[in-house]
C-alpha cells in the first residue's frame, strides 16, 4: 500500500531552508518524494507564510536564493479555492489557530494526508488529522 500523501506546513519548509530542528526530516521527505515521483503538498497560503518569514528573518537575498531552490523541489502548491477555503474557515472557527494553519489542516484533511510541522498550534487538531512532529510540541 502506498504511503499517505504528505502536506507541509510553513513551519516545516522554513525549518528546511533555515536548517532548524527538523530540517533533516523535511530533507528526507523531499528526497523520498523526488525518488518516488510523489510530490509533497502545500497551500499557496502557506507558501506566502514561508516567503514573508524568510524575508523578515533573513532578508530579501536569502528569499531569492530559497525561491530558486523551491522551484526544483517536489512540492505541489494548491490554491485557496472556495472548497479549501470553506474547510479552512470551519477549522478556524472550531480551533484556536491562525488562518494559514487552518489552510494547512484543510489540505491535509482533504487529501487524507499526514501534516508535517513543528508548530505546537497544531496540537489542537491531532484528533482531526495525522501529524508528523518535527519537534515535540
Amino acid at each position: 500500500m502506498p504511503a499517505a500523501p504528505v502536506v507541509l506546513d510553513s513551519h516545516a519548509l522554513v525549518a528546511y531552508f533555515r536548517d532548524e530542528p527538523g530540517a533533516e526530516t523535511v530533507e528526507a521527505l523531499l528526497a523520498r518524494a523526488a525518488a518516488t515521483e510523489r510530490n509533497l503538498h502545500m497551500t499557496e497560503v502557506n507558501y506566502a507564510e514561508v516567503k514573508y518569514t524568510l524575508i523578515r528573518k533573513d532578508g530579501w537575498e536569502a528569499w531569492v536564493d530559497s525561491a530558486r531552490v523551491l522551484t526544483g523541489l517536489p512540492i505541489e502548491f494548491h490554491p485557496a479555492d472556495r472548497r479549501l477555503s470553506d474547510l479552512a474557515a470551519e477549522f478556524k472557527a472550531r480551533f484556536r489557530m491562525s488562518l494559514a494553519d487552518a489552510f494547512a489542516v484543510a489540505l491535509a484533511k482533504e487529501k487524507k494526508a499526514e501534516l508535517v510541522t513543528g508548530d505546537p498550534e497544531f496540537k489542537a487538531v491531532e484528533k482531526e488529522i495525522r501529524i508528523r512532529w518535527l519537534t515535540q510540541p
